[in-house]
């Protein structure tokens, strides 16, 4: 008996069937400046061009997954969104620090690669790298039996976005006095899947709680991360000083708002001056989760956190309309860095 790579649960040639599959997606993201990506055994890009707008430029570097939403993706036969989730918490963690996205890369994994699904999951990828004007320079496939259950998946990537170093956000312009703003998020985005999974696995993905307007579980809990690159695009291009950015993922409010905070200032945040999504008031409501332990698991509504200057709060409302106040920045109480009021 032989016993070949295929027998042994990897398939070579599903995998090349799969980069077929992905190629025009994925080479629709290519500028001129890409000069080698898809089959090159690394991605190369020209940054010529991209240096001369930036004095004394900065690389700013980000990786990420989309957690056990994969699973969810997975059980509903859907492969299209995810992607573009893992793109947009890229772009996010970058624009924190003041980043423009130059490339990206991905890293899929499972037991055992279907094209199809393979393909449109890079689908997605490329969509938010075409929306960002971000090349998807390559990537990887990876085939693991063992490793992975059966029709399980894994879903990373990698994005490197550049900065003048004299426009890096650092946080430490952030000043008592200062407006606390927040963009909304479009529900969990990247975080919280594990605990809703255990709430609404049971209920089934095709359920429709009164709460969710018609809408099933599994639309509201696939919902797109959003990429805030458009809504910061424009605030910096009227002119408002962002003192401060947060991206509310892991940890949520309490641990992700202290990390760009300079010592002695802390946020006081203002509760009823924004919108909680249906879907996160459903999952809190439903797992019975105290206020610090709901603010902690989810972002709860607010998807990045912006500080400005308070004279400038109206300016920066006009331009980005959907900009909430929830809150301002405070002298430091101690060790407490964030205070829900």
């Amino acid at each position: 008996m032989t016993l070949d790579y295929k027998a042994a649960g990897v398939d070579i040639d599903a995998a090349n069937q799969a980069k077929q599959l992905m190629a025009s997606a994925v080479r629709s993201t290519h500028t001129a400046a890409v000069l080698a990506g898809m089959g090159a055994f690394g991605g190369a890009l020209s940054l010529g061009p991209t240096l001369a707008r930036y004095a004394d430029p900065v690389l700013v570097a980000s990786t990420d997954g989309v957690g056990t939403k994969t699973l969810i993706a997975s059980q509903l036969g859907r492969y299209d969104t995810v992607g573009q989730d893992l793109v947009n918490h890229c772009i996010n963690d970058l624009l924190v620090q003041g980043a423009r996205p130059l490339f990206f890369m991905d890293y899929i994994a499972a037991a055992k690669l279907q094209a199809e699904h393979v393909a449109a999951l890079v689908g997605g990828i490329a969509q938010a790298c075409r929306e960002a004007n971000c090349a998807l320079l390559g990537g990887e496939t990876a085939e693991m039996p063992d490793v992975y259950a059966p029709a399980a998946f894994d879903l990373a990537g990698t994005m490197v976005g550049i900065v003048a170093r004299d426009q890096l956000i650092t946080g430490q312009a952030i000043r008592a006095g200062d407006a606390v703003a927040a963009l909304p998020s479009s529900g969990l985005h990247t975080n919280g899947y594990s605990l809703a999974r255990r709430i609404c696995g049971p209920l089934g993905y095709v359920s429709q709680p009164p709460v969710l307007g018609g809408q099933t579980l599994g639309d509201a809990l696939l919902a797109v991360h959003r990429s805030y690159l458009p809504q910061i695009e424009s605030l910096w291009s009227a002119g408002i000083s962002v003192n401060g950015l947060a991206h509310i993922t892991g940890g949520g409010l309490w641990e992700n708002v202290p990390r760009v905070l300079p010592e002695g200032v802390g946020v006081e945040v203002w509760r009823g001056t924004w919108s909680v999504p249906p879907i996160l008031r459903f999952l809190v409501e439903q797992a019975g989760l105290d206020e610090h332990e709901a603010y902690r698991t989810f972002n709860m509504g607010l998807g990045m956190i912006v500080v400005l200057p308070a004279d400038q709060l109206a300016k920066a409302q006009a331009a980005v309309p959907e900009l909430r106040h929830v809150g301002q920045v405070l002298p430091a109480n101690g060790d407490v860095r964030v205070r829900l009021v």
